[in-house]
């Protein structure tokens, strides 16, 4: 699966998507980048833009699960933020947990630059036919 930039959806290239791989316990690796017009009055990642890395994360994931006549839309991401993110390089790890014919389910979280979990996230995804 390539994620070179002219491929990109305009959200996944504002959020820096970079497709990593699989890591070797299956876990799909995606990283973001964290940048500063992405900051709260705090000076940290505001929760919106964790939560839409969190959305494309865990569509990646599900996208690399299906065949590629079919797609992946979300239905809900119940999503939690942990700690504060800051600026830099952010990691998601996702893995499919539950998959049936119409639906996926995906779970992952968010790991900034020293390591420490900022957010997670479980999405429900429908799988559709491509148009």
């Amino acid at each position: 699966m390539s994620d070179a930039a002219t491929n990109l959806p305009p959200g996944a290239q504002l959020l820096g998507r970079e497709w990593l791989g699989f890591d070797e316990s299956g876990h799909a690796l995606i990283r973001f980048q964290g940048q500063p017009s992405f900051t709260n009055r705090h000076g940290t990642i505001q929760g919106g833009f964790l939560a839409a890395m969190l959305d494309s994360a865990t569509e990646i994931c599900a996208l690399a699960a299906v065949s590629p006549d079919l797609t992946v839309v979300t239905k809900s991401l119940d999503t939690r933020f942990l700690k504060p993110a800051t600026i830099g390089p952010i990691t998601a790890r996702a893995q499919v947990v539950e998959r049936t014919e119409r639906d996926v389910i995906v779970q992952a979280h968010l790991v900034d630059a020293e390591g420490i979990i900022v957010a997670d996230a479980t999405a429900r995804l429908r799988i559709l036919a491509k148009r």
